[in-house]
């Protein structure tokens, strides 16, 4: 069994960098396309357009997992279907639970593997691709959750913040503070803010506007230390989408919201989707196995193939779909992550009890 775990293995590895070659060099060059159409802005030039597309690889590595293990575990299979290799291996005595567990102990490294590049590799690299550009474009980022820029919640202060820079200082910053019984105390308008360590901000080019029984007060000041709860780590993800964070960047990002009596859907089923992600190779792995009962008259190997890339878009798109619908529809967050996951499993379970009977 041994023996026939390390023969699968090396067949189906191989067959997944093959799949990974192509898929990556695909999006890379869609990639390139894309930031061709923006070069020149700034110093934006093609040095640093390739070293973006270089540093949003792990992001799409991480990403196209699942069609991968899937495409290239069908074609490794499905190969020596036609071989009649496996039919050799089921006659000498290899029941169906003994290929099922062949094939998990081969998907774990993989799901090791996908779990260290989503949580260790790709969001930073993400986050580097996404600062690089803005330096080289000399650009900021400017908020779009309202007209206004967007608003958070600190405790019993109200920011609205318009720009936020590559470094995450900020720009443009209006702070409202309340007092227990929700009475306006007092406005401090920023021009800039800089972090100085957790809890502390430097605030630049103050106008603080101050409300008491005795009427309104205006002062201005050069800087001014503001003590908050927001640090650049929260404020990073306006930077990268929530499906390239990680997962404990998400963690501490939908607590934070949570805190603050603020939606956390999109960014709770973003995390359980990372946590998931691994495990739903194992289900790619399973879902591949019916391919093995391949026979020639069933059809060419390209048939097969072209089922794989069509199962394994439907998962990645409809998966999106599903997880997006769950945030719209304040569906419960484990079960829009793990949804499209389950519906495979079930998939792969009933093909794998319909060939047997077979």
């Amino acid at each position: 069994m041994n023996l026939l775990t390390r023969y699968l293995g090396r067949e189906i590895y191989f067959s997944i960098a093959l799949v990974f070659a192509a898929l990556l060099m695909l999006f890379a060059f869609l990639d390139l396309i894309h930031e061709l159409n923006v070069m020149g802005q700034g110093q934006y030039h093609l040095g640093y357009v390739l070293l973006f597309v270089v540093l949003t690889v792990p992001g799409h590595v991480h990403e196209l997992f699942p069609v991968a293990v899937l495409v290239g575990a069908i074609f490794a299979l499905v190969q020596m279907a036609a071989n009649s290799e496996l039919t050799i291996y089921r006659a000498s005595g290899a029941s169906l639970w003994q290929m099922i567990v062949a094939l998990f102990k081969i998907a774990l490294p993989l799901a090791v593997l996908s779990f260290v590049i989503g949580e260790f590799v790709a969001p930073p690299s993400e986050q580097m691709a996404q600062q690089l550009r803005l330096k080289a474009q000399n650009a900021q980022v400017t908020l779009k959750e309202f007209r206004s820029g967007v608003w958070v919640k600190d405790e019993r202060s109200f920011v609205n913040v318009k720009n936020v820079m590559p470094d995450t200082s900020l720009l443009n910053i209006d702070i409202y503070r309340f007092s227990e019984d929700y009475r306006l105390q007092a406005i401090t308008n920023a021009k800039q803010a800089h972090f100085i360590e957790p809890g502390r901000w430097l605030l630049e080019g103050v106008l603080e506007t101050r409300f008491d029984k005795h009427g309104t007060s205006i002062d201005a000041v050069p800087s001014l230390e503001w003590r908050s709860a927001l640090n650049p780590d929260l404020l990073s993800v306006l930077l990268v989408v929530p499906e390239q964070m990680s997962a404990y960047g998400l963690y501490q990002y939908a607590g934070h919201l949570k805190d603050n009596k603020q939606k956390s859907a999109r960014y709770e089923i973003a995390m359980w989707s990372k946590l998931v992600y691994p495990f739903a190779l194992m289900v790619m792995m399973l879902l591949a196995l019916p391919f093995a009962s391949y026979q020639r008259r069933s059809g060419g190997v390209g048939a097969m193939i072209f089922m794989g890339i069509v199962l394994g878009l439907v998962f990645h798109f409809a998966g999106r779909l599903f997880a997006s619908l769950g945030a719209l529809n304040d569906w419960q967050p484990f079960i829009s992550a793990t949804g499209m996951t389950g519906l495979f499993l079930a998939l792969g379970l009933a093909t794998l009890w319909w060939t047997e009977r077979r």
